[in-house]
């Protein structure tokens, strides 16, 4: 089978399902809507599910180990020379419009997409840059286990052809998941989302998960 047909077959499903998304989340009626009102979703989209990853201290960790606090997940790599830092950067500007009380419920997470180069001390000094969201914590692992973690996520991404075997690029999806404390999926943001549209959407789901007094 043609290599491109291969390919296809693999970007073809991702694609409907953030197109699908994303109208669903941003369109009614031919008519944008502003992004705060966007519907629960709860898990019903079948995105995220469990994983065995390494974290930037060498330590392993699971889906389990984050319950209790929402994830923001980005899957990107530490090589990325402009999409993954412009995103991780809006990530932590809509985390820095949020209360303390607030961004203590949030946990951000970047799982990498080039195991072969992001290792665990690679991704230490990586997540540290305080241009990134306070916390920031890098999960890498075997290529077998991100690519599992991946499909969970219908994350797309390929090693891009290059001349030499240690200078590439990594081609991937650019999407970030906000999942609940219990890593049911709730909604995404595209790249380019506005920092504010994504603090305000936080903060709608934060109210509307809080614990009644």
């Amino acid at each position: 089978m043609p290599r491109w047909l291969i390919w296809l077959l693999i970007v073809a499903p991702s694609v409907m399902i953030i197109t699908f998304l994303t109208l669903m989340l941003s369109d009614q009626g031919g008519q944008t809507v502003e992004r705060r009102a966007a519907v629960r979703t709860s898990g019903e989209a079948a995105i995220g599910g469990p994983f065995t990853l390494v974290d930037q201290t060498g330590a392993t960790v699971t889906d389990e180990t984050y319950r209790g606090k929402a994830m923001l997940i980005y899957f990107g790599y530490t090589y990325c020379p402009d999409v993954c830092p412009f995103s991780l950067q809006i990530m932590a500007a809509a985390l820095d419009q949020m209360s303390e009380e607030e961004r203590a419920q949030i946990q951000p997470i970047l799982i990498t997409v080039d195991p072969e180069r992001d290792t665990p001390e690679h991704l230490a000094q990586y997540v540290a840059s305080p241009a990134f969201p306070d916390g920031l914590i890098g999960l890498t692992g075997t290529p077998e286990q991100i690519a599992a973690v991946a499909r969970e996520y219908r994350i797309v991404y390929q090693r891009a052809e290059t001349e030499t075997a240690s200078d590439y690029l990594m081609d991937h999806s650019s999407i970030v998941y906000l999942m609940d404390s219990q890593g049911e999926f709730v909604d995404i943001f595209t790249h380019g989302t506005d920092p504010q549209a994504m603090a305000g959407r936080l903060q709608d789901f934060l109210e509307e998960n809080s614990a009644p007094s």
